[in-house]
Parts: C-alpha cells; sequence; structure tokens
C-alpha cells in the first residue's frame, strides 16, 4: 500500500505518463523480457504512473502469443501502443492492430508514425493516432495537418522527439521550446519520446538531456501565454528546488489543463524518472504493506 507525501493532487501530474519503451533504443529488451516486466510493473508501487507498452507494430503477432500466455491478462488486457519509426511503411500497423484487435488478451492503446502524406489513411483502424512531427517549416505544415484532423474530431496527438538518435541530433531548449509553443497555439495534445529519463535539465553521462519536470513546467507557462524564447529558458533551468516549488503549487485546474496538453513521453526506462519523482517527494511514498 501507500500513503500521500502531502502533495496528494500534483502526483496527478504524472498519472500514466510514462510509456514504456523498453524494446527500444537504447534499452533493447527482449519482447518476452518487456511483456512480463511491464505486467510486473502495472502490478507494482508505480502503476499509477505506468503508460502502455510501446512495441514496434511488426511485433504484434507475438505480443499477441505472449501476453495470451499469461495469465495476469485473463481479466485485464496487456495495454500496448504499436509504432512504426518515420519513414517506414505503415503497412506493419494495419496488420498489427487486426492481429491484435482479434487478441482478447491484449488492447491497442495508440498507433505511432511519423508524418507522411498518407498517415491520415490510419484514422480509419479506430484507434488513438500520434503522428511524430520533425523541425522547421515541415513541423509547421505537419502540426497544421494535424491540427485539421483533430478539428475533424479525430483522435491525433502530435509527438516530439528529445533524444538524440544517429538520425537525429538532438533537439535543444529553443527547439523544444519552439514544438510546445506551436503545439499550445494550435490547441494540440502532444507526447514526447526518448532522453527524458531525470527529473531536470542537464548532461548526464555527457550527453545533454531535458528534464521532466523542466518540461511540465514549460507546458504549463506555454498554456498561460509564454512564447518559445521564455520556454527555452524554462527548459534550460537546472534550479531544481524552483521547479518543484513551481509544480507544488499548481492546482487540480491547472494540472487537468496541463495533462489535457502533454499526455505522455517514452522511456526505455520508466523506472529513471520515477524514483527520482518519488525521492523528491513528488509522487507517493512507498509502504510495505
Amino acid at each position: 500500500m501507500s500513503r500521500s507525501t502531502g502533495f496528494p493532487h500534483q502526483a496527478r501530474i504524472f498519472d500514466h505518463l510514462v510509456d514504456d519503451a523498453a524494446v527500444f533504443p537504447p534499452g533493447l529488451a527482449p519482447t518476452d523480457v518487456a511483456v512480463r516486466e511491464h505486467l510486473d510493473l502495472r502490478d507494482g508501487p508505480y502503476a499509477a504512473q505506468l503508460g502502455p507498452l510501446l512495441l514496434p507494430a511488426s511485433a504484434a503477432a507475438e505480443v499477441a502469443i505472449l501476453a495470451g500466455a499469461d495469465p495476469r491478462t485473463a481479466d485485464r488486457p496487456l495495454r500496448v501502443g504499436l509504432v512504426a519509426r518515420p519513414g517506414t511503411p505503415l503497412e506493419p500497423l494495419v496488420d498489427g492492430v487486426d492481429r491484435l484487435n482479434a487478441a482478447r488478451s491484449v488492447d491497442v492503446a495508440s498507433i505511432e508514425m511519423g508524418w507522411s502524406e498518407d498517415w491520415r489513411r490510419m484514422l480509419d483502424l479506430g484507434v488513438p493516432v500520434v503522428v511524430e512531427v520533425g523541425l522547421g517549416a515541415e513541423q509547421d505544415a505537419a502540426l497544421d495537418d494535424i491540427a485539421s484532423a483533430v478539428d475533424a474530431e479525430a483522435d491525433v496527438r502530435a509527438k516530439f522527439r528529445t533524444g538524440q538518435t544517429p538520425a537525429w541530433a538532438w533537439p535543444d531548449e529553443a527547439a523544444l521550446g519552439r514544438f510546445l509553443d506551436a503545439t499550445v497555439l494550435r490547441g494540440l495534445a502532444f507526447k514526447l519520446t526518448g532522453g527524458l529519463h531525470h527529473v531536470v535539465r542537464g548532461d548526464y553521462g555527457g550527453e545533454p538531456m531535458h528534464g521532466l519536470l523542466n518540461v511540465v513546467v514549460a507546458t504549463h507557462e506555454a498554456l498561460d501565454g509564454a512564447e518559445a524564447p521564455d520556454l527555452a529558458d524554462v527548459l534550460a533551468g537546472t534550479d531544481i528546488e524552483h521547479l518543484v516549488r513551481c509544480i507544488t503549487a499548481l492546482d487540480d485546474e491547472h494540472i487537468d489543463r496541463l495533462r489535457g496538453s502533454f499526455t505522455g513521453f517514452g522511456c526505455c526506462g520508466v523506472l529513471d524518472p520515477l524514483t527520482e519523482l518519488e525521492a523528491l517527494g513528488l509522487l507517493p511514498e512507498r509502504t510495505t504493506a
């Protein structure tokens, strides 16, 4: 069981915020290990903060078998998000959704793909869609396209990569600030992926990483009308006590508004940010039964 830290309503900020991307780099967990450990996590002390298990669309058949063989999914299906990386074909998403819709042991929480000319055909699958966008003029075009779909009552979120990959340079505070500003101005919900392993901006292992609390505070400021340069300043901040004060000052109305915008982020090591949040008193303390 657990008890409150004294910040019970602020802890709601992190409810189901962290999607489990264990199979993706740099984690690269085998699918069977990722499924088993995710089912362990959803029954563990951080269950309230856990989002779905993210998987490549090509793993759908294997996941259906693995989930069906685990008795824990009999009454409570495994929630997954199927991912097609930007630039890859969309057909595996269609096949994956079809396969998993036929499996009682799995629920498809979302599908994710890069923005392309034909992404809208994924709306016909009847599950929430997440569209990853790039930078610059392409980002503006993608966000306008997503906003048009949302105006037509499609369930779509934008996605931005905050971590470095071989094909994607680390986006600095200015780049992330511009994304937050552009997304909020269009009234879009968004998720992030990659790199948010720590609660505060810093260099970790010699590499720059954005901080989760910086993103939360910057999103709140964007919703209050702050523009990209000011958001970049928030994202660059390293004063963890200031960030915690900003978080604990949020009331329920602002938390609901914030989470309506910032819906989640993928992390290959979900315990990394959660244990840091707990150490700061921003999650309920764990106690033994």
